[in-house]
């Protein structure tokens, strides 16, 4: 089997981030986590995901600092989001945002993210500091000089 490589030390934001949460079982977990999911017999139902993936899947989104663990009844352990894992909430609208854009027909069934007291539908717009909202022509990215350290 092929070792994964390893983006930990990259410069990019974005690859170390993928580093960490890049596979999509982690990021359904994510999902789920945000739904309110926190046992492992949940997440499993939930995903149809194989236990032994599930259960390596949990352990490195502790290990990473995304969950944390909690004891429950009958010595089984409850997962939550720690305030890392809760930062990835802008990150999950995004990925449901451009699904809902480009994956469904229009009327499609669907679910759908809404404001828990209105029930109105969650929009995350991409900003600059001044408050200015930007799309990708407005913005780019400026890589570090390769002798700076």
């Amino acid at each position: 089997m092929v070792e994964r490589k390893r983006l930990q030390d990259d410069v990019c934001p974005s690859a170390r981030a993928l580093d960490v949460i890049g596979d999509w079982w982690s990021l359904l977990i994510v999902r789920d986590a945000f739904d309110g999911l926190s046992r492992f017999g949940e997440f499993q139902q939930s995903l149809g995901i194989a236990k032994n993936i599930l259960a390596a899947r949990l352990r490195s989104l502790v290990q990473r600092g995304i969950l944390q663990t909690s004891p429950a009844e009958a010595g089984r352990m409850s997962y939550q989001l720690t305030p890392k894992g809760r930062d990835l909430f802008p990150v999950m609208v995004a990925l449901r945002q451009w699904g809902e854009q480009h994956l469904f027909e229009s009327g499609e069934r669907r679910s759908r993210l809404v404001e828990r007291d209105t029930g109105e539908v969650v929009r995350l717009e991409v900003r600059a500091a001044n408050g200015r909202p930007i799309g990708p022509d407005d913005a780019m990215i400026v890589k570090p000089d390769p002798l700076e350290r």
